[in-house]
């Protein structure tokens, strides 16, 4: 029986906790929620993210990868698919921040939406293989080494997303008229779409 890489394992930590916390799609979203909804409210979105983006790594490290690197369309589908998604969202954004639209201001994400959303997500896809082809060997233990990096991610994602979403609660109370909150989704509408370069880079 090879060995299990642990040491390797545990180097992911630094890596994986400074991609989480960044600012990126998954804390752009959860702080305007916040902002927009409160923490409470914002629960689903949370836990949506905290077992979509896990999950994702799991399935990307078992196997996912291989097909995209035997057909490369698929990734390339997937990542304007993203494109499109994300700048829908920033629309959404700048849309509930609009005088007219307060009446019929958007719910904040589900469970099955957040986690689905991961599948679109640029950054979330980047850290996942990023994590799996470096921090991982090939040997008999690679699923066991899969299992270990997807429990990691939970609790790293858990409180990367939670972060970003009490700085929105707590600038909630900053935001408490609605010309603030206007302009305060703008720039989360800005963010989200400046966040979407670094795929062109790829």
């Amino acid at each position: 029986m090879q060995s299990f890489p642990l040491a390797l394992i545990l180097t992911s930590i630094p890596f994986m906790t400074s991609m989480g916390i960044t600012p990126g799609p998954n804390n752009i979203l959860v702080a305007s929620s916040g902002v927009n909804f409160g923490f409470r409210a914002t629960l689903p979105h949370i836990l949506g993210i905290t077992i979509g983006y896990p999950l994702m790594l799991f399935i990307v490290g078992i196997g996912l990868a291989k097909i995209f690197i035997a057909v490369p369309l698929i990734h390339a589908i997937l990542k304007y698919v993203s494109i499109a998604y994300l700048l829908y969202l920033a629309f959404r954004l700048t849309v509930a921040s609009a005088p007219g639209e307060v009446r019929r201001q958007p719910k904040p994400m589900t469970f099955l939406q957040a986690a689905a959303f991961q599948w679109v997500n640029g950054k979330a896809w980047v850290i996942a293989l990023g994590a799996v082809t470096t921090y991982t060997v090939v040997n008999q233990t690679l699923p066991l080494q899969i299992v270990a990096l997807t429990v990691i991610s939970v609790g790293i994602t858990l409180v990367s997303v939670s972060c970003w979403t009490f700085f929105g609660a707590f600038m909630r109370r900053y935001l408490h008229t609605e010309r603030r909150r206007r302009w305060f989704n703008y720039a989360m509408a800005a963010l989200l779409v400046l966040s979407i370069l670094p795929v062109f880079w790829e």
